[in-house]
């Protein structure tokens, strides 16, 4: 099959382009390069230097390539930045989407699968991981793009009849996340720990997150091109994990003994979340392969090579 990544450069999106390629599939990775890399482009891809909230753009590249299938990972993917300008954030995340959502529809795409935020979606967790059909309460610009992109993708269902499978991802962490970036506390604490810097946690480190491993990520995308036909689907581990014992994992794999440093919590951020990933199993027959300790060696392995 043809099928187009936004985001294509980027952490996540780059992996997925990577098994696509290994699957024969065929691949044309769309982005701006601006949280992307133009080293993370398989050479086997066609790739094309364009921005989702330019509707030009967009549609130059769909019209000339027709693609089958869109997975859509370009977005603005720092929480903090969509509290301080919800007004970029909204200019991205939902005008960006729609024009990706009207040049599929032009160009008659079959399905389009949506990385949505499992951990952000939800708002607070309480005891429970929240099923997908839980009442969603985004508490930041960037949660409440996604909830909306979600209702929009739904719209075009509805009255265009376009398929979509919706991924809401939990925290997702692994090779090629970017140690310096907007998101990826794992990619953050490595980077600082392999150089042996200071370590920042903001708050007192009791935050809980479910941390999924890229490669799980990316089987999810891959399960999806066949599978979970217009369904909104969790991607997590179901397993909340604090940051105190996120940096206590990676503090032991790679050696690191100072103490980390306290600042006070960030506006926009949430205490828990986690994600019941029943339906993933039962829907698109997947579960996580890689458990937490695995997935840092996996990550840290990766870093030690680029520091």
């Amino acid at each position: 099959m043809k099928i187009l990544i936004t985001g294509g450069a980027g952490f996540i999106g780059s992996n997925i382009a990577d098994a696509l390629l290994a699957k024969e599939h065929d691949v044309i990775v769309f982005d701006n390069l601006s949280l992307g890399k133009k080293e993370n482009v398989n050479k086997k891809a066609i790739f094309y230097k364009a921005d989702i909230y330019n509707k030009k753009e967009v549609d130059e590249v769909f019209k000339k390539e027709k693609p089958q299938i869109v997975i859509h990972h370009a977005a603005q993917i720092d929480v903090r930045k969509s509290v301080e300008d919800p007004f970029f954030d909204a200019q991205v995340n939902i005008l960006g989407s729609i024009n990706v959502l009207n040049a599929c529809v032009e160009n008659k795409v079959k399905k389009i699968i949506f990385a949505s935020s499992g951990g952000s979606v939800y708002g607070e967790c309480k005891s429970l991981a929240p099923k997908e059909d839980a009442k969603t309460n985004p508490l930041s610009p960037y949660a409440i793009a996604k909830n909306s992109v979600e209702n929009y993708i739904n719209f075009y269902s509805v009255v265009h009849g376009l398929d979509y499978t919706i991924l809401r991802y939990g925290n997702v962490y692994g090779p090629r996340q970017d140690l310096y970036g907007e998101a990826g506390v794992v990619a953050i604490f490595a980077g600082r720990m392999l150089k042996n810097e200071e370590l920042l946690i903001f708050g007192d480190g009791k935050q809980m997150r479910d941390y999924v491993y890229a490669g799980d990520v990316v089987n999810a995308n891959i399960k999806s091109l066949t599978k979970g036909k217009n369904q909104v689907i969790n991607i997590g581990t179901g397993k909340a994990v604090s940051v105190n014992e996120l940096v206590k994992i990676i503090s032991k794999s790679i050696g690191y003994k100072k103490k980390a440093v306290h600042k006070p919590k960030r506006d926009g951020e949430l205490f828990k979340s986690f994600l019941n990933i029943n339906k993933a199993k039962t829907v698109l027959s997947w579960t996580p392969k890689v458990n937490m300790e695995q997935g840092i060696k996996l990550t840290i392995d990766y870093f030690k090579e680029r520091i």
